[in-house]
């Protein structure tokens, strides 16, 4: 299905969780003078307008990364928020970095990307701001099994489907399970949307007993709009680097008492 479109979205509380961790996990792997990869499976068109049609229309943003940086949600120290106004500069205050231009921000000479957008607009526009990376207009699981194990070795995958095909639950634990067998060092962040039948419960469990020490981090947070049925936000992480556990904690604590 390729009706989706983060537009409506970006920058809402499940954005703003979502990318604190990621911008937390690449801010620690490149402290370290070694290359790394980086990939992700469903990369969206990388740059987002917080001003533009489809962001006014859900209001998501306001009561999200809007209503953050305007209480001092992150500290100006985060990496998420250097990221964000490193791209603000660039583009404008109201601009919205997608997960490849916060991964941008933080790579460095040396190290890869692979990004796969299968939509054919968010392809083209992902083109426009994503030099940095090699581009697929394909299946992002198809891509990641074909490049894993990338090289360099060391380094992160995203997994961030829409979940709008139901069977998107079946697949991620079987595609991780692969990946992991190929590539046993890499660090595999899956993000997911926590709705309120709770159908991510069995995908978790499945995770979990497969990769017993793996990260669970889940927020939650009121409605977007009334009927909306997600409440929440998760981001399970397999060989988590350091630092990671102690932003999840953060990250529940912030949203328990303010969102």
């Amino acid at each position: 299905m390729l009706s989706y479109q983060h537009a409506y979205h970006a920058g809402n509380l499940a954005d703003l969780h979502k990318h604190a961790m990621l911008a937390t996990a690449l801010d620690y792997l490149t402290r370290k003078d070694k290359p790394l990869s980086y990939l992700e499976t469903h990369a969206g068109r990388g740059l987002y307008r917080l001003d533009g049609a489809e962001a006014r229309k859900t209001g998501e943003a306001q009561a999200g990364i809007l209503r953050a940086t305007a209480q001092g949600w992150l500290p100006d120290d985060h990496p998420l928020h250097r990221a964000l106004a490193c791209v603000r500069r660039a583009h404008g205050p109201l601009a919205y970095p997608g997960s490849p231009l916060i991964a941008a921000h933080f790579l460095r000479p040396g190290d890869t990307a692979h990004l796969a957008e299968l939509h054919p607009a968010e392809y083209q526009a992902l083109s426009q701001v994503a030099g940095f990376a090699t581009l697929h207009r394909s299946d992002g699981f198809a891509m990641a099994q074909a490049v894993c194990p990338p090289t360099p070795r060391r380094g992160l995958l995203l997994i961030d489907p829409s979940y709008e095909v139901k069977a998107d639950y079946q697949t991620v634990p079987r595609q991780i399970g692969l990946l992991a067998r190929k590539w046993n060092v890499g660090i595999v962040a899956l993000w997911y949307p926590i709705l309120t039948d709770n159908r991510h419960e069995p995908m978790l469990r499945a995770l979990m007993q497969a990769h017993p020490d793996a990260l669970r981090s889940e927020v939650g947070f009121a409605p977007a709009r009334p009927g909306h049925a997600m409440i929440g936000s998760g981001m399970w992480v397999l060989n988590p680097p350091f630092g990671l556990a102690a932003e999840a904690a953060r990250l529940t604590r912030l949203f328990r008492d303010r969102a």
